[in-house]
Protein backbone atom coordinates (compact mmCIF):
# COMPACT_ATOMS: atom_id res chain seq x y z
CA UNK A 1 0.00 0.00 0.00
CA UNK A 2 1.35 3.42 -0.93
CA UNK A 3 -0.07 6.84 -0.21
CA UNK A 4 2.12 9.34 -2.00
CA UNK A 5 2.84 12.79 -0.63
CA UNK A 6 1.78 15.82 -2.61
CA UNK A 7 4.99 17.14 -4.19
CA UNK A 8 5.50 20.88 -4.57
CA UNK A 9 1.86 21.91 -4.35
CA UNK A 10 1.05 24.77 -6.70
CA UNK A 11 -1.05 26.56 -4.10
CA UNK A 12 -1.42 26.71 -0.36
CA UNK A 13 -4.99 25.47 -0.83
CA UNK A 14 -3.77 22.35 -2.62
CA UNK A 15 -1.37 21.50 0.18
CA UNK A 16 -4.01 22.17 2.81
CA UNK A 17 -6.47 19.83 1.11
CA UNK A 18 -3.83 17.12 0.84
CA UNK A 19 -3.30 17.44 4.59
CA UNK A 20 -7.03 17.29 5.14
CA UNK A 21 -7.30 14.11 3.05
CA UNK A 22 -4.57 12.52 5.15
CA UNK A 23 -6.53 13.43 8.28
CA UNK A 24 -9.73 11.98 6.80
CA UNK A 25 -8.02 8.67 6.01
CA UNK A 26 -6.44 8.51 9.46
CA UNK A 27 -9.77 9.24 11.13
CA UNK A 28 -11.53 6.65 9.00
CA UNK A 29 -9.04 4.04 10.21
CA UNK A 30 -9.46 5.17 13.79
CA UNK A 31 -13.25 4.91 13.51
CA UNK A 32 -12.93 1.24 12.58
CA UNK A 33 -10.48 0.57 15.39
CA UNK A 34 -12.68 2.42 17.88
CA UNK A 35 -15.59 0.22 16.80
CA UNK A 36 -13.49 -2.89 17.39
CA UNK A 37 -12.22 -1.59 20.72
CA UNK A 38 -15.80 -1.04 21.85
CA UNK A 39 -17.06 -4.42 20.68
CA UNK A 40 -14.32 -6.43 22.41
CA UNK A 41 -14.35 -4.32 25.58
CA UNK A 42 -10.81 -2.95 25.34
CA UNK A 43 -11.78 0.58 26.31
CA UNK A 44 -13.74 -0.75 29.29
CA UNK A 45 -10.78 -2.86 30.40
CA UNK A 46 -8.20 -0.11 29.97
CA UNK A 47 -10.31 2.40 31.88
CA UNK A 48 -9.97 0.18 34.95
CA UNK A 49 -6.25 -0.56 34.57
CA UNK A 50 -3.22 1.41 35.77
CA UNK A 51 -0.42 1.97 33.25
CA UNK A 52 0.07 -1.49 31.78
CA UNK A 53 2.06 -3.37 29.19
CA UNK A 54 0.42 -4.74 26.08
CA UNK A 55 0.57 -8.24 27.54
CA UNK A 56 -1.10 -7.12 30.76
CA UNK A 57 -3.86 -5.36 28.85
CA UNK A 58 -4.46 -8.39 26.62
CA UNK A 59 -4.58 -10.70 29.66
CA UNK A 60 -7.01 -8.44 31.52
CA UNK A 61 -9.31 -8.31 28.50
CA UNK A 62 -8.91 -12.02 27.64
CA UNK A 63 -7.67 -11.14 24.14
CA UNK A 64 -4.87 -12.11 21.76
CA UNK A 65 -1.74 -10.06 22.57
CA UNK A 66 -0.59 -9.63 18.96
CA UNK A 67 -3.89 -8.11 17.88
CA UNK A 68 -4.04 -5.90 20.95
CA UNK A 69 -0.54 -4.61 20.20
CA UNK A 70 -1.49 -3.53 16.68
CA UNK A 71 -4.72 -1.96 17.95
CA UNK A 72 -2.75 -0.04 20.56
CA UNK A 73 -0.49 1.24 17.78
CA UNK A 74 -3.48 2.85 16.12
CA UNK A 75 -4.75 4.24 19.44
CA UNK A 76 -1.37 5.73 20.42
CA UNK A 77 -0.63 7.34 17.05
CA UNK A 78 -4.24 8.52 16.94
CA UNK A 79 -3.70 10.24 20.33
CA UNK A 80 -6.46 8.28 22.04
CA UNK A 81 -4.25 6.09 24.26
CA UNK A 82 -1.04 7.36 25.88
CA UNK A 83 2.26 5.44 25.81
CA UNK A 84 5.49 5.64 27.82
CA UNK A 85 8.39 4.15 25.86
CA UNK A 86 10.71 3.77 28.87
CA UNK A 87 8.34 1.32 30.57
CA UNK A 88 6.46 0.19 27.46
CA UNK A 89 3.19 0.92 29.21
CA UNK A 90 -0.12 2.20 27.90
CA UNK A 91 -3.03 3.95 29.58
CA UNK A 92 -6.38 5.43 28.62
CA UNK A 93 -6.73 8.98 30.02
CA UNK A 94 -9.90 9.54 32.00
CA UNK A 95 -10.90 12.47 29.79
CA UNK A 96 -10.89 10.10 26.78
CA UNK A 97 -12.54 7.24 28.66
CA UNK A 98 -15.42 9.65 29.33
CA UNK A 99 -16.43 9.25 25.67
CA UNK A 100 -15.34 5.68 24.95
CA UNK A 101 -16.56 3.30 27.65
CA UNK A 102 -19.90 1.71 28.40
CA UNK A 103 -19.89 3.38 31.82
CA UNK A 104 -19.72 6.73 30.00
CA UNK A 105 -23.19 6.24 28.46
CA UNK A 106 -24.98 8.33 27.18
CA UNK A 107 -21.72 9.97 26.06
CA UNK A 108 -20.12 6.80 24.68
CA UNK A 109 -19.27 7.81 21.11
CA UNK A 110 -17.60 4.44 20.44
CA UNK A 111 -21.11 3.03 20.06
CA UNK A 112 -21.72 5.31 17.06
CA UNK A 113 -18.37 4.34 15.51
CA UNK A 114 -19.81 0.87 14.89
CA UNK A 115 -21.97 2.28 12.10
CA UNK A 116 -18.85 2.80 9.95
CA UNK A 117 -18.15 -0.93 9.86
CA UNK A 118 -21.83 -1.79 9.40
CA UNK A 119 -22.09 0.52 6.39
CA UNK A 120 -18.78 -0.63 4.96
CA UNK A 121 -20.10 -4.19 4.83
CA UNK A 122 -22.57 -3.20 2.08
CA UNK A 123 -20.28 -0.91 0.07
CA UNK A 124 -20.25 -3.19 -3.00
CA UNK A 125 -24.05 -3.28 -3.05
CA UNK A 126 -24.29 0.49 -2.67
CA UNK A 127 -21.86 0.94 -5.57
CA UNK A 128 -24.14 -1.26 -7.66
CA UNK A 129 -27.11 0.94 -6.69
CA UNK A 130 -25.25 4.05 -7.85
CA UNK A 131 -24.89 2.40 -11.26
CA UNK A 132 -28.21 0.63 -11.58
CA UNK A 133 -30.60 2.21 -9.10
CA UNK A 134 -32.67 0.28 -6.58
CA UNK A 135 -31.68 -0.19 -2.97
CA UNK A 136 -30.14 -2.46 -0.35
CA UNK A 137 -32.74 -4.13 1.93
CA UNK A 138 -32.68 -4.33 5.72
CA UNK A 139 -31.79 -8.03 5.54
CA UNK A 140 -28.38 -7.17 4.07
CA UNK A 141 -27.37 -5.26 7.23
CA UNK A 142 -26.79 -8.16 9.67
CA UNK A 143 -25.66 -6.05 12.65
CA UNK A 144 -27.75 -2.96 12.07
CA UNK A 145 -30.56 -3.74 14.54
CA UNK A 146 -28.06 -4.66 17.27
CA UNK A 147 -26.00 -1.50 16.78
CA UNK A 148 -29.08 0.71 16.46
CA UNK A 149 -30.55 -0.77 19.63
CA UNK A 150 -27.32 -0.14 21.54
CA UNK A 151 -27.16 3.45 20.31
CA UNK A 152 -30.85 3.92 21.07
CA UNK A 153 -30.28 2.61 24.59
CA UNK A 154 -28.07 5.55 25.46
CA UNK A 155 -29.75 8.28 23.40
CA UNK A 156 -33.44 7.41 23.76
CA UNK A 157 -34.19 4.66 26.26
CA UNK A 158 -31.91 6.12 28.93
CA UNK A 159 -33.49 9.58 28.73
CA UNK A 160 -37.01 9.01 27.44
CA UNK A 161 -38.66 9.28 30.86
CA UNK A 162 -36.75 12.24 32.29
CA UNK A 163 -36.12 14.45 29.26
CA UNK A 164 -37.91 13.34 26.08
CA UNK A 165 -41.46 12.67 27.23
CA UNK A 166 -41.68 15.97 29.19
CA UNK A 167 -41.33 17.76 25.83
CA UNK A 168 -44.85 16.56 25.03
CA UNK A 169 -46.71 18.68 27.59
CA UNK A 170 -48.59 16.61 30.16
CA UNK A 171 -47.50 13.26 28.71
CA UNK A 172 -45.78 12.05 31.89
CA UNK A 173 -48.82 12.78 34.06
CA UNK A 174 -51.13 11.11 31.54
CA UNK A 175 -48.87 8.06 31.31
CA UNK A 176 -48.86 7.80 35.09
CA UNK A 177 -52.66 7.76 35.14
CA UNK A 178 -52.90 5.34 32.22
CA UNK A 179 -53.17 5.87 28.45
CA UNK A 180 -52.68 3.91 25.20
CA UNK A 181 -49.32 4.33 23.47
CA UNK A 182 -48.02 3.19 20.08
CA UNK A 183 -44.37 3.25 18.96
CA UNK A 184 -43.92 3.26 15.18
CA UNK A 185 -40.84 1.43 13.85
CA UNK A 186 -40.00 0.27 17.36
CA UNK A 187 -37.02 -1.92 16.39
CA UNK A 188 -35.95 -3.99 19.38
CA UNK A 189 -38.30 -1.98 21.56
CA UNK A 190 -35.88 -0.63 24.14
CA UNK A 191 -37.56 2.78 24.44
CA UNK A 192 -41.01 1.21 24.72
CA UNK A 193 -39.80 -1.29 27.33
CA UNK A 194 -38.42 1.57 29.42
CA UNK A 195 -41.78 3.35 29.25
CA UNK A 196 -43.73 0.18 30.06
CA UNK A 197 -41.64 -0.35 33.18
CA UNK A 198 -41.97 3.25 34.30
CA UNK A 199 -45.73 3.54 33.71
CA UNK A 200 -47.48 0.28 34.70
CA UNK A 201 -50.96 1.85 34.38
CA UNK A 202 -50.50 2.57 30.67
CA UNK A 203 -50.77 0.17 27.74
CA UNK A 204 -47.99 0.05 25.13
CA UNK A 205 -47.75 -1.36 21.64
CA UNK A 206 -44.80 -1.48 19.23
CA UNK A 207 -44.98 -2.04 15.46
CA UNK A 208 -42.04 -2.99 13.24
CA UNK A 209 -41.75 -5.12 10.11
CA UNK A 210 -38.52 -6.80 11.25
CA UNK A 211 -39.28 -10.26 12.61
CA UNK A 212 -35.84 -10.44 14.26
CA UNK A 213 -36.34 -7.12 16.05
CA UNK A 214 -39.85 -7.94 17.23
CA UNK A 215 -38.81 -11.36 18.52
CA UNK A 216 -36.00 -9.74 20.51
CA UNK A 217 -38.44 -7.18 21.95
CA UNK A 218 -40.91 -9.89 22.96
CA UNK A 219 -38.15 -11.87 24.65
CA UNK A 220 -37.07 -8.81 26.62
CA UNK A 221 -40.66 -8.07 27.68
CA UNK A 222 -41.09 -11.64 28.92
CA UNK A 223 -37.80 -11.59 30.81
CA UNK A 224 -38.87 -8.38 32.55
CA UNK A 225 -42.36 -9.79 33.27
CA UNK A 226 -44.04 -6.85 31.55
CA UNK A 227 -47.71 -7.50 30.82
CA UNK A 228 -48.63 -3.98 29.68
CA UNK A 229 -46.63 -4.05 26.42
CA UNK A 230 -47.02 -6.00 23.19
CA UNK A 231 -44.99 -6.09 19.99
CA UNK A 232 -46.34 -6.88 16.54
CA UNK A 233 -44.78 -7.49 13.13
CA UNK A 234 -46.63 -4.89 11.08
CA UNK A 235 -46.18 -2.81 7.96
CA UNK A 236 -46.98 0.57 9.50
CA UNK A 237 -48.11 1.97 6.14
CA UNK A 238 -51.20 -0.24 6.10
CA UNK A 239 -52.34 -0.40 9.72
CA UNK A 240 -56.05 0.30 10.15
CA UNK A 241 -56.10 1.67 13.73
CA UNK A 242 -58.51 4.59 14.06
CA UNK A 243 -58.42 7.06 16.99
CA UNK A 244 -57.02 4.35 19.23
CA UNK A 245 -53.91 5.90 20.80
CA UNK A 246 -53.40 8.85 23.13
CA UNK A 247 -49.68 9.05 22.37
CA UNK A 248 -47.79 7.84 19.30
CA UNK A 249 -44.00 7.97 19.18
CA UNK A 250 -41.54 7.52 16.33
CA UNK A 251 -37.89 7.53 17.31
CA UNK A 252 -35.66 8.07 14.27
CA UNK A 253 -37.90 5.88 12.10
CA UNK A 254 -40.13 7.96 9.82
CA UNK A 255 -37.43 8.80 7.27
CA UNK A 256 -36.66 5.08 6.79
CA UNK A 257 -40.18 4.27 5.63
CA UNK A 258 -40.92 3.26 2.05
CA UNK A 259 -43.87 5.66 2.09
CA UNK A 260 -43.36 8.17 4.90
CA UNK A 261 -46.22 10.36 3.61
CA UNK A 262 -48.64 7.45 3.95
CA UNK A 263 -47.25 6.52 7.37
CA UNK A 264 -47.81 10.06 8.67
CA UNK A 265 -51.42 9.97 7.48
CA UNK A 266 -51.88 6.57 9.14
CA UNK A 267 -50.46 7.98 12.39
CA UNK A 268 -52.90 10.87 12.30
CA UNK A 269 -55.81 8.47 11.80
CA UNK A 270 -54.63 6.22 14.64
CA UNK A 271 -54.27 9.15 17.04
CA UNK A 272 -57.16 10.16 19.26
CA UNK A 273 -58.52 13.66 18.66
CA UNK A 274 -56.79 15.03 21.76
CA UNK A 275 -53.69 12.86 21.35
CA UNK A 276 -50.04 13.73 20.69
CA UNK A 277 -47.56 12.48 18.12
CA UNK A 278 -43.95 12.75 19.34
CA UNK A 279 -41.44 12.34 16.53
CA UNK A 280 -37.67 12.29 16.97
CA UNK A 281 -35.66 12.82 13.80
CA UNK A 282 -32.30 14.15 12.66
CA UNK A 283 -31.65 17.84 13.38
CA UNK A 284 -30.94 19.22 9.95
CA UNK A 285 -32.19 21.52 7.23
CA UNK A 286 -33.74 20.29 4.00
CA UNK A 287 -31.23 22.54 2.20
CA UNK A 288 -27.65 21.28 1.95
CA UNK A 289 -26.11 24.77 2.12
CA UNK A 290 -27.70 25.29 5.54
CA UNK A 291 -26.07 22.08 6.80
CA UNK A 292 -22.50 23.10 6.00
CA UNK A 293 -21.94 24.31 9.56
CA UNK A 294 -23.69 21.32 11.14
CA UNK A 295 -21.00 19.38 13.00
CA UNK A 296 -22.17 15.83 12.23
CA UNK A 297 -23.68 16.46 8.78
CA UNK A 298 -21.09 14.47 6.73
CA UNK A 299 -21.64 11.41 8.91
CA UNK A 300 -25.42 11.74 8.74
CA UNK A 301 -25.44 12.12 4.95
CA UNK A 302 -23.25 8.99 4.79
CA UNK A 303 -25.59 6.99 7.02
CA UNK A 304 -28.53 8.31 5.03
CA UNK A 305 -27.05 7.28 1.68
CA UNK A 306 -25.81 3.88 2.83
CA UNK A 307 -28.76 2.89 5.00
CA UNK A 308 -31.81 5.11 5.51
CA UNK A 309 -32.33 6.10 1.88
CA UNK A 310 -31.36 2.77 0.35
CA UNK A 311 -33.57 0.57 2.55
CA UNK A 312 -36.55 2.68 1.49
CA UNK A 313 -35.60 2.46 -2.19
CA UNK A 314 -35.17 -1.31 -1.83
CA UNK A 315 -38.90 -1.46 -1.08
CA UNK A 316 -39.73 0.71 -4.07
CA UNK A 317 -40.18 3.63 -1.69
CA UNK A 318 -39.56 7.37 -1.73
CA UNK A 319 -35.97 7.17 -0.48
CA UNK A 320 -36.54 10.18 1.76
CA UNK A 321 -33.28 9.75 3.69
CA UNK A 322 -32.22 10.85 7.16
CA UNK A 323 -31.41 14.39 6.02
CA UNK A 324 -34.92 15.23 4.83
CA UNK A 325 -34.71 18.19 7.20
CA UNK A 326 -37.10 20.14 9.34
CA UNK A 327 -38.55 22.21 6.47
CA UNK A 328 -39.71 19.14 4.53
CA UNK A 329 -40.74 17.38 7.73
CA UNK A 330 -43.05 20.24 8.65
CA UNK A 331 -44.51 20.32 5.13
CA UNK A 332 -45.18 16.58 5.20
CA UNK A 333 -46.76 16.71 8.64
CA UNK A 334 -49.12 19.45 7.50
CA UNK A 335 -49.90 17.56 4.28
CA UNK A 336 -50.81 14.56 6.47
CA UNK A 337 -53.43 16.74 8.19
CA UNK A 338 -51.62 17.88 11.34
CA UNK A 339 -52.23 21.53 12.14
CA UNK A 340 -50.11 21.98 15.26
CA UNK A 341 -46.37 21.28 14.87
CA UNK A 342 -43.74 22.45 17.35
CA UNK A 343 -40.03 21.61 17.14
CA UNK A 344 -38.12 21.26 20.40
CA UNK A 345 -34.54 20.40 21.31
CA UNK A 346 -32.58 18.98 24.21
CA UNK A 347 -29.32 20.70 25.18
CA UNK A 348 -27.43 17.40 25.47
CA UNK A 349 -28.68 16.03 22.11
CA UNK A 350 -27.07 17.76 19.13
CA UNK A 351 -28.23 15.13 16.63
CA UNK A 352 -32.02 15.29 16.96
CA UNK A 353 -35.05 17.50 16.67
CA UNK A 354 -38.18 16.57 18.60
CA UNK A 355 -41.51 17.29 16.91
CA UNK A 356 -44.52 17.65 19.19
CA UNK A 357 -47.46 17.23 16.84
CA UNK A 358 -51.20 17.46 17.38
CA UNK A 359 -54.27 17.36 15.16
Amino acid sequence: MCICETLSPETTETGAFAERMADILNHAGLALMISIGHRIGLFDSMAKLPRSTCGEIAKAAWLNERYVREWLGAMVTGQIVHYQSATRTYWLPSENAAFLTREASPNNMATVAQFIAVLGSVEDKIVNCFRNGGGVPYADFPRFHAVMAEESDQTVAASVIETILPLAGDAVQELTSGIDVLDIGCGRGHALLAMAEAFPNSRFCGYDFSEEAIQHARTQANQRHLTNVRFEIRDVAIIQDTEQFDLITAFDSIHDQASPSTVLRVIRRALKHSGTFLMQDIASSSHVDKNESTKMAPLMYTISCMHCMTVSLALGGEGLGAMWGREKAQDMLRDAGFSNVTIKNLHHDILNDYYVVRK
